[in-house]
């Protein structure tokens, strides 16, 4: 069994591998649901031993019908993180219908030859998760990242199940999505997914002697503003023993 932590920063990142995970997924803008990391993130996150580096491959938030600028961008942040020495990427197109764009899919794929590629949760805002599923497939992404169209991954383990079953060993399905320590085993058994993908996150509490004033800065609102999101290592610790 393999956990993947997604992580925010540097910090996340070396929170996770303190933790033990295996993989990191390097993004930024928590808020938007990830997007690129900078270069200096990526290439200090790429020091850190005995862990696997897929990178976001994302230029903003939003939907995911990209213009030819974005994409152009896209192609560009794939050449450097190939540089610095990721071990993959993770990306997502679709067309306005909400189906895959397999043929600019297939074109990132083959732009980070000798990387793993990771189409991501892009694929639960697809119209049909079977046809998608096909659809990446086609365009040679090795892993679909997913939490079967639903919330969270529990509640869409019943999907997540029938796309493993249609995969078999053409595909890696990884199920993410609110995957905690209180509910991993369980998404396991259901769906028999061998990668599972994690946040785990806890807040690092400021250093700061002097607090700010109540000045919005566009943090999200279930933390303090000047509160420091990143991975929980003993989260990861704990979720990664469950794992075996």
């Amino acid at each position: 069994m393999l956990l993947e932590i997604v992580a925010y920063s540097y910090a996340s990142a070396l929170a996770a591998q303190q933790g033990g995970a295996d993989r990191v997924e390097l993004c930024e803008n928590t808020a938007e649901g990830g997007t690129t990391p900078s270069l200096g993130t990526l290439e200090a996150t790429r020091a850190l031993p005995g862990l696997k580096l897929h990178v976001m491959i994302r230029p903003r938030g939003g939907d995911f019908l990209y213009t030819d600028a974005e994409f152009r961008i896209m192609l560009r942040e794939i050449a450097i993180a190939k540089a610095a020495g990721a071990d993959g990427i993770v990306c997502g197109l679709l067309k306005s219908d909400a189906t895959v764009d397999v043929e600019r899919t297939r074109t990132l794929v083959q732009a980070a030859a000798g990387m793993s590629v990771t189409f991501h949760r892009a694929f639960d805002w697809a119209a049909d998760p079977a046809a998608a599923l096909e659809a990446v497939i086609a365009a040679g992404c090795h892993r679909v990242l997913t939490s079967g169209q639903a919330p969270n991954a529990l509640a869409g383990a019943a999907v997540i199940a029938r796309l493993v079953e249609q995969a078999g060993d053409r595909c890696v399905i990884l199920a993410g999505g609110g995957v905690s320590e209180t509910n991993v085993a369980e998404l396991v058994h259901r769906t028999g997914v061998r990668e599972v993908h994690a946040s785990l996150r806890g807040i690092q509490g400021t250093r700061m002697t002097v607090r700010p004033p109540s000045v919005s800065l566009g943090a999200a609102p279930d933390w303090p503003a000047d509160a420091i999101p990143v991975a929980d290592s003993a989260r990861v610790a704990q979720v990664k023993a469950l794992l075996g």
